[in-house]
């Protein structure tokens, strides 16, 4: 066989495969289902959840994890703007929703945990933040442990990972504290700041973000030192979709490449207008490949990355340095700034 011949066969074949990719997503999809409505239901929050899921003075919704539903919608449909239904739900309601339809995702700073995985039916995508369980308590109490609120009260959130892990941690540390559960996120802080219980316990970025925020200011509160539990937070999406599962996880990891590569939405038209790579001209769907493998078109990671920036955007302006809060992002930050994260390969 001459080599013009093998280089026709080697050409049509790939044309082949990627005219399949696309038909490749199972009819039973999430993906196919939310393409067809037209529109994305993403979880919201009962209440607040500061820097992550929280209405502004306008009444529009804000937050990292909010901004993650702005992407994936944007990524969906070119747009989060009239694709994009943030549906408010407590920590209860998360999996009840996601498993009758009511939500198609949750992206609500959920813990992987066995039991969920296990006896709930739940896919985790590669996790998107880590989080520390920790205790806050009133300044003039004088603790400096939780061991020093034995037979005190902790308010906590119902139905959480956190409530499992702050009962675990009295138990194995033999202290003795009652654990007031609520449902809603800013009953839960206002009964701390009432005096209701004499501390609370929180996903340490949102107890921190809650401390910034107190009605009689941060230095009347102190952050113990107590790691209650270490937890990585992901995506979640009913178990057994995995083109659904696939899009979550290159949403995150477009993120991530995007701010490995200096590429922001302020930059990324010029960027896409003149690609430094191959790599990038895929990326941002100068050339084909990128979306055609998830069921997607080729430029919706540009889409994304067009309305709500890389993931140090969405980190800065939610609960970095452009917040009121000022966390600084330590772990959460990619591998070359001293944290974990990084992107996938793209090939």
């Amino acid at each position: 066989m001459s080599l013009k011949m093998k280089l026709v066969l080697a050409t049509t074949a790939l044309v082949v495969t990627s005219g399949l990719s696309q038909a490749q997503v199972a009819e039973d999809s999430k993906l196919l289902e939310v393409l067809d409505r037209g529109s994305l239901l993403c979880s919201g929050h009962n209440g607040s959840f500061l820097g992550f899921a929280e209405v502004d003075d306008q009444g529009k919704w804000k937050g990292v994890d909010i901004d993650l539903c702005r992407a994936l919608a944007a990524g969906l449909f070119g747009t989060s703007e009239g694709n994009l239904e943030i549906v408010p739900i407590s920590w209860a309601q998360r999996w009840p929703a996601l498993q009758s339809g009511d939500i198609d995702v949750v992206i609500k700073v959920s813990g992987w945990t066995q039991s969920r995985d296990t006896e709930l039916n739940l896919a985790y995508s590669t996790p998107y933040f880590i989080g520390a369980f920790q205790a806050m308590a009133k300044a003039d109490l004088g603790a400096e442990a939780i061991a020093d609120l034995d037979g005190g009260s902790l308010c906590v959130a119902a139905g959480t990972s956190t409530e499992r892990a702050t009962a675990t941690f009295l138990e194995s540390n033999g202290i003795e504290a009652e654990l007031l559960t609520f449902e809603n996120g800013d009953e839960l802080r206002n009964s701390y700041y009432e005096g209701r219980c004499d501390a609370i316990v929180e996903w340490a970025p949102s107890l921190a973000a809650g401390r910034v925020d107190a009605p009689d200011g941060a230095d009347n509160h102190v952050i113990l030192a107590d790691v209650i539990a270490l937890e990585a937070e992901g995506i979640i999406v009913p178990e057994g979709d995995p083109d659904w599962l696939d899009v979550q996880n290159w949403m995150l990891s477009s993120l991530w490449f995007a701010e490995l590569e200096g590429i922001t939405s302020e930059n990324v038209d010029e960027v896409r207008a003149n690609p430094p790579s191959e790599t990038i001209a895929k990326f941002l769907g100068v050339s084909p490949g990128y979306g055609d493998r998830l069921g997607l078109s080729n430029d919706w990671a540009y889409n994304m990355i067009k309305e709500v920036g890389n993931f140090a955007e969405i980190y800065d302006r939610n609960i970095g340095d452009g917040s009121p809060y000022g966390l600084p992002r330590g772990i959460n930050s990619l591998y070359n700034a001293g944290g974990v994260f990084f992107p996938f390969i793209i090939d």
